[in-house]
């Protein structure tokens, strides 16, 4: 049997088994928006899989506007299928999902991208065969800005990717590809950004700097839930923390208040 979730009770972020979404906690994560507007979103009470196989038993899961969530676990515990269902790519069984207070779960995943949406993938979301500079234009297609500007927006973020801008991005290193992978996302000043496994076989040093502009982007007003295998750089970042084990939030909690916890919380995986 899953050990049933602990949620702190300032805590904006809820889940467990058998939660629901109540209305204290919509109120908590709303009060938290400094525009006064709905949470970027919430699952309640979500069930999906593949088939005829559950992969999440009742997920629920507040991520308020301009925050950090991180939904960390081992894996196989379902982190990224419920990301796919944030982003439209899984339809739950049950359950719903709403983005900025709309119902989404019949919308489809260019209508949540047009809605606000953007994410990065596990395993890059880039187009090996254009280069840096082509890549970025497709992303101007979306923002209708002229390219020059959108260029000088992300080298100044990654600069080594202005040193590049000619390159193919097949022939990038891991960690420059990865770099354009979130530069394309963040281009598009997305309202809530999906991260998945963003630190996938990167040096730590090029961890430290994703996750960087992974916090400047959310000072910056966007909300984001990302998924991690290896908590530490997470922790770094995150507002709220929620630990899922095999299909279920098993621990909810600010990063201080969950810490210490989390290696018991991985069923005895080192964090």
């Amino acid at each position: 049997m899953a050990q049933q979730a602990t949620v702190p009770t300032d805590s904006p972020v809820v889940g467990g088994p058998e939660s629901t979404l109540d209305g204290r906690a919509v109120a908590e994560a709303t009060e938290r928006d400094a525009n006064g507007g709905p949470p970027a979103l919430q699952l309640h009470n979500i069930r999906a899989g593949y088939g005829n196989i559950e992969v999440l038993h009742g997920v629920s899961l507040v991520v308020p506007a301009a925050t950090v969530v991180a939904l960390l676990g081992p894996n196989g515990a379902g982190k990224s299928t419920t990301l796919k269902v944030a982003a439209g790519l899984v339809a739950p069984t049950g359950g719903c999902v709403h983005m900025a207070g709309s119902h989404v779960n019949n919308s489809s995943p260019e209508a949540r991208a047009r809605a606000g949406l953007a994410s990065v993938p596990e395993g890059r979301g880039i187009f090996p065969n254009l280069s840096v500079r082509e890549n970025l234009a497709m992303v101007q297609l979306r923002r209708r800005v002229e390219i020059d500007e959108l260029e000088a927006d992300v080298y100044k973020w990654f600069p080594v990717l202005g040193q590049r801008r000619s390159q193919l991005a097949g022939t990038l290193s891991g960690g420059e590809q990865q770099m354009l992978s979130l530069a394309r996302a963040m281009a598009t000043s997305p309202g809530l950004l999906l991260l998945d496994e963003i630190s996938m076989g990167l040096a730590p040093l090029i961890v430290g700097q994703l996750y960087e502009l992974v916090g400047e982007a959310a000072r910056g007003g966007t909300a984001i839930l990302l998924v991690e295998q290896f908590a530490r750089a997470a922790l770094r970042v995150a507002d709220y923390v929620a630990v899922m084990v095999q299909g279920r939030i098993t621990l909810l909690g600010e990063p201080a208040e969950v810490g210490d916890r989390l290696a018991q919380a991985y069923l005895g995986t080192a964090a």
